[in-house]
C-alpha cells in the first residue's frame, strides 16, 4: 500500500485528513497521519521486504466513539493491524487517539 492509497482510505471516513498538519485546522474531528519509521526486512545485504510505519491521529473535542469506529472499520476492512492509545491535550482542549499502523 502506498502513502497515497493510505490517504484515500482515511478520506473514505468522511473526516478531514492531512499529512502531518493542516495549515488551518478544520473543525473537529479530523485526522492527521505521518510516516514515523521503517522496519524493513533484509536478506542478502539488501531490503527483501519494505514495511512503513505510520501514526494516524484522530482529534476530537470530546470522546468520539463514532469517529473512532469509522476509522477502525476502515482498518479492519483493509486488513490493517493497529495499536491504539489515547490522551487528552489540555492546552488544546481536545482528545487525541493515536493509531500505530504498518503498511
Amino acid at each position: 500500500m502506498t502513502q497515497n492509497e493510505l490517504y484515500n482510505l482515511l478520506k473514505s471516513t468522511g473526516l478531514p485528513v492531512a499529512y502531518h498538519h493542516f495549515d488551518e485546522p478544520p473543525s473537529l474531528p479530523y485526522i492527521i497521519y505521518l510516516f514515523t519509521y521503517s522496519s524493513n526486512f533484509a536478506a542478502d545485504s539488501k531490503i527483501y521486504k519494505r514495511f512503513d510505519n505510520y501514526q494516524v491521529e484522530l482529534y476530537s473535542e470530546k470522546k468520539d466513539l463514532e469517529s473512532e469506529q469509522l476509522l477502525e472499520n476502515v482498518f479492519d476492512e483493509n486488513d490493517i493491524y493497529y495499536d491504539k492509545s489515547e490522551t487528552y491535550i489540555e492546552s488544546e482542549e481536545m482528545y487525541q487517539v493515536i493509531y500505530e499502523i504498518q503498511i
